[in-house]
């Protein structure tokens, strides 16, 4: 309830302007979201949830390490964020890619609407925390070809104490539903194996957490479908904000995945990816680099 059009900072730690971290291609995503040129992703500063472990916490906490509010380091107007978005497409990539997007919904569809004014029709990937009002995921019907959307938790304390957020299985759930109504269970791809249009939902698997991840699984089996492309990760990797935390301060060990993984293909699910273990030390983006996923 602050009035961030005069300036004031959300929860999410930013206020109402262009907050853009990076503008970048990024060749790590699911094979048919990158595809072989990889997605041109919008990363918006800050986040309307507070996950104590998330990767992206040099931008996702509103933030700078000495205080420094992230709203402040946007240098992006409308027309550069266009401008950057368009200076990647040109090089043939086809995607373009916004993530953490919710707190900054409108910003979405102006740089939509900006793209097609210039004659760009991009493939638009909405990668969200799910942490979505249902009333905004239907008014991006016919905007968003592609969702990517998480589903964290089915536990709301787990949510609560994790991030910051007790009611976020429901929310999320709901937010699910409406993707899944607008898109369905088929991944549409071209003939590189691109996906142009539907949906794949991740769900990041913690250390210590493994009957959650089962039971996450059964929910979207039962209020979904098996039948969706589910990207199961064994991506994560404790950062310096868990390194005293009791579960999650360190790596997912095999057996943890393995059986999750287990539990997946028992439940009927056969469309998406499954992780490597060794994807703990891929993924590790850092935004002080004008790339934050170079070497």
């Amino acid at each position: 309830m602050v009035d961030r059009l005069n300036g004031e900072l959300g929860f999410c730690g930013v206020d109402a302007e262009m907050n853009i971290a990076s503008i970048c291609v990024h060749k790590g995503e699911e094979p048919a979201i990158s595809g072989g040129l990889g997605i041109c992703n919008v990363f918006f500063s800050g986040c309307n949830l507070r996950c104590i472990y998330c990767q992206n916490h040099e931008i996702s906490r509103g933030f700078l390490p000495n205080g420094q509010s992230l709203a402040k380091t946007s240098a992006y107007t409308l027309s550069g964020a266009l401008g950057a978005i368009e200076s990647i497409l040109r090089t043939g990539v086809k995607s373009v890619g916004f993530v953490s997007p919710s707190h900054l919904f409108p910003h979405i569809i102006s740089i939509i609407n900006g793209l097609r004014e210039r004659g760009l029709n991009p493939i638009t990937v909405y990668n969200t925390n799910s942490y979505d009002k249902v009333e905004s995921i239907r008014q991006l019907e016919g905007m968003i070809d592609i969702f990517l959307p998480d589903f964290k938790y089915t536990d709301p304390r787990l949510a609560k104490e994790y991030s910051g957020a007790g009611d976020y299985p429901g929310v999320a759930l709901a937010a699910l539903k409406e993707m899944y109504r607008q898109k369905g269970s088929t991944l549409i791809t071209d003939d590189t194996g691109l996906a142009v249009n539907g949906m794949v939902i991740r769900h990041l698997v913690l250390p210590g957490h493994v009957e959650e991840s089962k039971e996450v699984l059964r929910l979207l089996a039962d209020e979904l479908s098996p039948g969706v492309h589910l990207s199961l990760m064994s991506q994560y990797y404790p950062t310096e904000e868990v390194c005293g935390h009791p579960m999650l301060n360190r790596q997912l060990y095999r057996w943890e995945y393995e059986s999750v993984v287990e539990e997946m293909e028992k439940l009927g699910f056969r469309h998406g990816w499954v992780q490597e273990m060794e994807s703990s030390r891929t993924y590790r983006p850092d935004f002080s680099k004008e790339d934050p996923f170079g070497v």
